[in-house]
């Protein structure tokens, strides 16, 4: 298992961009727009953090990293929903999603398309968890299973 990024959720993008990379020295590594799902993000990284950043990206996803979403039209997230989620990635999302059911842990968002999943810890921060390299094909029980509660 290895980390990937942690979600924050931001109000105003250039405000958050101006505290994140002007004042605390994070550095820009990536950023996404979606036009159609409504939403930016930009992806951080601490200036020591690059040669990881660059060892990371040869073995696939890359991290560690800082992910802040903006979502473009107005929600009130209050006080708890500002953290997003940690994110892992996988050597097997289907074995891990397994260990972890016999463990006990609720699997919120099952890893229906072979790549992603959602568990919550037992304070109720989100997990992603992210299949290492290609999707594997879609599997039962995941592929038919539904999303159990919040992630």
């Amino acid at each position: 298992m290895r980390f990937l990024h942690t979600m924050l959720r931001v109000r105003n993008l250039d405000d958050a961009l101006d505290f994140y990379v002007n004042k605390l020295g994070l550095k820009e590594t990536r950023r996404r727009v979606d036009e159609k799902n409504r939403y930016t993000l930009v992806f951080l990284a601490g200036p020591d953090d690059a040669d990881a950043l660059d060892v990371a990206k040869k073995k696939g996803r890359p991290g560690p990293e800082v992910e802040l979403t903006y979502n473009w039209d107005t929600e009130d997230y209050g006080e708890a929903r500002y953290f997003g989620h940690l994110a892992y990635e996988v050597d097997n999302i289907y074995e891990t999603c397994e260990r972890l059911m016999k463990a006990g842990v609720t699997i919120n968002r099952p890893p229906r398309d072979g790549v992603m999943a959602f568990v919550r810890s037992p304070d109720k921060h989100s997990i992603e968890l992210l299949q290492k390299g290609a999707a594997l094909p879609p599997q039962e029980p995941w592929a038919s299973m539904k999303n159990t509660g919040h992630w």
